[in-house]
Protein backbone atom coordinates (compact mmCIF):
# COMPACT_ATOMS: atom_id res chain seq x y z
CA UNK A 1 0.00 0.00 0.00
CA UNK A 2 1.37 3.78 -0.34
CA UNK A 3 0.08 6.32 1.86
CA UNK A 4 0.68 9.87 0.34
CA UNK A 5 0.26 13.23 2.45
CA UNK A 6 0.42 16.16 0.28
CA UNK A 7 0.27 20.29 2.15
CA UNK A 8 1.57 23.32 1.64
CA UNK A 9 2.99 26.05 3.93
CA UNK A 10 0.83 29.70 4.27
CA UNK A 11 4.03 31.37 4.90
CA UNK A 12 7.21 30.85 2.79
CA UNK A 13 9.53 32.24 5.11
CA UNK A 14 9.38 29.54 7.03
CA UNK A 15 10.20 26.88 4.40
CA UNK A 16 13.91 26.10 5.04
CA UNK A 17 13.33 25.41 8.57
CA UNK A 18 10.06 23.04 7.37
CA UNK A 19 12.10 21.40 5.20
CA UNK A 20 14.74 20.57 7.53
CA UNK A 21 11.72 19.20 9.89
CA UNK A 22 10.66 17.25 7.12
CA UNK A 23 13.74 15.22 6.92
CA UNK A 24 13.73 14.21 10.86
CA UNK A 25 10.22 13.67 9.99
CA UNK A 26 10.66 10.78 7.53
CA UNK A 27 13.70 9.42 8.83
CA UNK A 28 11.46 8.96 12.18
CA UNK A 29 8.37 7.60 9.79
CA UNK A 30 10.92 5.03 8.52
CA UNK A 31 10.97 3.47 11.96
CA UNK A 32 7.88 2.62 12.60
CA UNK A 33 6.64 -0.80 11.94
CA UNK A 34 4.97 -1.50 8.96
CA UNK A 35 6.77 1.94 7.04
CA UNK A 36 9.31 0.36 4.43
CA UNK A 37 9.97 3.64 2.85
CA UNK A 38 9.39 7.28 3.30
CA UNK A 39 10.63 9.92 0.58
CA UNK A 40 9.29 13.71 -0.51
CA UNK A 41 8.61 15.38 -3.26
CA UNK A 42 7.89 19.35 -4.55
CA UNK A 43 6.21 20.73 -7.58
CA UNK A 44 5.98 23.79 -8.67
CA UNK A 45 2.80 23.28 -10.88
CA UNK A 46 0.26 25.58 -10.13
CA UNK A 47 -2.92 24.33 -8.47
CA UNK A 48 -1.35 21.20 -7.01
CA UNK A 49 -0.11 20.85 -3.23
CA UNK A 50 3.53 22.08 -3.20
CA UNK A 51 4.43 18.47 -0.99
CA UNK A 52 4.05 15.56 -1.29
CA UNK A 53 5.52 12.59 1.51
CA UNK A 54 5.00 9.37 0.08
CA UNK A 55 5.64 6.06 1.86
CA UNK A 56 5.25 2.51 1.66
CA UNK A 57 2.89 1.21 4.20
CA UNK A 58 2.58 -2.89 4.92
CA UNK A 59 -1.62 -2.11 5.86
CA UNK A 60 -3.62 -0.10 7.35
CA UNK A 61 -2.91 -1.45 10.28
CA UNK A 62 0.05 0.70 10.34
CA UNK A 63 -1.76 3.95 11.53
CA UNK A 64 -2.94 2.07 14.93
CA UNK A 65 0.70 1.21 15.74
CA UNK A 66 1.15 2.89 19.03
CA UNK A 67 4.71 4.46 17.84
CA UNK A 68 3.40 5.97 15.05
CA UNK A 69 0.29 7.32 16.96
CA UNK A 70 3.06 9.01 18.82
CA UNK A 71 5.21 10.37 15.82
CA UNK A 72 2.94 11.03 13.21
CA UNK A 73 1.36 14.64 12.27
CA UNK A 74 2.92 17.64 11.67
CA UNK A 75 3.79 19.07 15.06
CA UNK A 76 4.33 22.47 15.74
CA UNK A 77 3.99 23.13 11.69
CA UNK A 78 0.01 22.18 11.59
CA UNK A 79 -0.71 25.98 12.58
CA UNK A 80 1.15 27.08 9.29
CA UNK A 81 -0.20 24.36 6.92
CA UNK A 82 -1.92 25.46 4.17
CA UNK A 83 -5.52 23.95 4.56
CA UNK A 84 -6.24 23.65 0.80
CA UNK A 85 -3.37 21.49 0.32
CA UNK A 86 -3.93 19.12 2.86
CA UNK A 87 -4.51 15.91 1.97
CA UNK A 88 -3.92 12.51 3.30
CA UNK A 89 -4.64 9.26 1.50
CA UNK A 90 -4.03 5.42 1.62
CA UNK A 91 -4.19 3.80 -1.47
CA UNK A 92 -4.12 0.08 -2.41
CA UNK A 93 -2.77 -1.09 -5.98
CA UNK A 94 1.19 -1.09 -5.47
CA UNK A 95 3.03 -2.73 -2.93
CA UNK A 96 5.75 -0.30 -2.72
CA UNK A 97 5.87 3.54 -3.34
CA UNK A 98 8.72 3.86 -6.26
CA UNK A 99 12.28 5.15 -5.24
CA UNK A 100 13.06 7.94 -7.53
CA UNK A 101 16.39 9.29 -8.20
CA UNK A 102 17.14 12.73 -8.70
CA UNK A 103 17.46 12.53 -12.58
CA UNK A 104 13.71 11.09 -12.12
CA UNK A 105 10.07 13.11 -11.82
CA UNK A 106 6.73 11.26 -10.21
CA UNK A 107 3.89 12.53 -12.43
CA UNK A 108 0.70 12.16 -10.38
CA UNK A 109 -2.85 12.52 -11.63
CA UNK A 110 -6.65 12.21 -9.66
CA UNK A 111 -9.44 10.93 -11.44
CA UNK A 112 -12.67 9.61 -10.74
CA UNK A 113 -11.36 6.37 -12.29
CA UNK A 114 -8.18 5.25 -13.62
CA UNK A 115 -7.22 6.30 -17.36
CA UNK A 116 -4.15 3.54 -18.70
CA UNK A 117 -3.23 5.74 -21.35
CA UNK A 118 -3.49 9.15 -20.17
CA UNK A 119 -0.77 11.44 -21.59
CA UNK A 120 1.55 8.03 -22.88
CA UNK A 121 2.54 7.72 -19.75
CA UNK A 122 3.35 4.16 -18.42
CA UNK A 123 0.53 4.64 -15.25
CA UNK A 124 0.21 2.73 -11.38
CA UNK A 125 -3.23 3.01 -10.73
CA UNK A 126 -4.08 3.35 -7.51
CA UNK A 127 -7.69 2.96 -5.64
CA UNK A 128 -7.90 5.29 -2.79
CA UNK A 129 -9.40 3.47 0.24
CA UNK A 130 -8.49 5.31 3.15
CA UNK A 131 -7.88 8.37 5.46
CA UNK A 132 -9.53 11.76 3.35
CA UNK A 133 -10.17 10.26 0.13
CA UNK A 134 -9.64 13.38 -1.72
CA UNK A 135 -9.38 11.39 -4.84
CA UNK A 136 -11.27 8.08 -5.91
CA UNK A 137 -7.96 7.19 -7.74
CA UNK A 138 -4.49 7.94 -8.11
CA UNK A 139 -1.78 7.50 -11.38
CA UNK A 140 1.33 7.84 -10.50
CA UNK A 141 4.28 7.44 -13.07
CA UNK A 142 7.82 7.97 -12.66
CA UNK A 143 9.17 9.81 -15.47
CA UNK A 144 12.44 10.80 -16.49
CA UNK A 145 13.20 14.62 -17.02
CA UNK A 146 12.94 14.86 -20.70
CA UNK A 147 9.32 13.55 -20.50
CA UNK A 148 8.35 15.17 -17.34
CA UNK A 149 9.44 18.57 -19.01
CA UNK A 150 6.84 17.78 -21.83
CA UNK A 151 3.90 17.51 -19.45
CA UNK A 152 1.41 20.34 -20.66
CA UNK A 153 -1.79 18.94 -19.00
CA UNK A 154 -2.52 21.49 -15.66
CA UNK A 155 -4.47 18.56 -14.25
CA UNK A 156 -1.02 16.28 -14.14
CA UNK A 157 1.50 17.41 -11.25
CA UNK A 158 5.15 16.62 -12.09
CA UNK A 159 6.89 16.20 -8.96
CA UNK A 160 10.81 15.99 -7.99
CA UNK A 161 12.90 14.65 -5.01
CA UNK A 162 14.02 16.69 -2.56
CA UNK A 163 14.83 13.55 -0.60
CA UNK A 164 16.30 10.69 -0.72
CA UNK A 165 13.83 7.51 0.23
CA UNK A 166 14.31 6.80 3.43
CA UNK A 167 14.13 2.90 4.95
CA UNK A 168 13.99 1.32 8.33
CA UNK A 169 17.86 0.85 9.62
Amino acid sequence: MIFMSQSGLTNGTRQADWDRWYIDHLVIMSGVPGISSAQRFKTSTPGHPPSLAMYSVASAAVFKDPYYLRVRGMGEWLTLIDKQYYRRNLFDGAQYAPELADTERLIVADRSASAPGLAGFDWTWLQCVGIDHSTANRGIAVVSLDMAERVRDASLAVYRPVTRCYKPQ
